[in-house]
């Protein structure tokens, strides 16, 4: 059974930068991606950042140029840093691993952090 932990959420000034990790435990086999959600209360989860196990990323229009999302593959690890953080940015952040097995997809959640931006 995957599980996936997270940390490095906090709070922090706008302007300023924090650095989220995540770490999946089990056995990861295959093509997977593993990336960044969050979320606001009131409003449904978005994509922040995803990374693909051939290190092809992807990034929500809003953090282009703010975030990076890097992996280190030996670990199974996820890392999102986070640069100019602005209020808006506030959210509990969810680290997501997808992995297939045929036509199967599972997606594996963490239990979320909190990033809190303030002006």
């Amino acid at each position: 059974q995957v599980q996936l932990e997270e940390s490095g959420g906090g709070l922090v000034q706008a302007g300023g930068s924090l650095t989220l990790s995540c770490a999946a435990s089990g056995s990861i086999f295959g093509f997977n991606v593993m990336g960044w959600y969050r979320q606001v209360p009131g409003n449904q989860r978005e994509l922040v950042a995803a990374s693909t196990s051939f290190g092809v990323a992807t990034y929500a229009d809003s953090v282009k140029g703010r975030f990076t999302i890097s992996r280190e593959a030996v670990d199974n690890a996820v890392y999102l840093q986070m640069n100019d953080l602005k209020p808006e940015d506030t959210a509990v952040y969810y680290c997501n691993l997808v992995t297939f097995a045929g036509s199967q997809r599972q997606d594996y959640w963490g239990q979320g952090t909190q990033v809190t931006v303030s002006s």
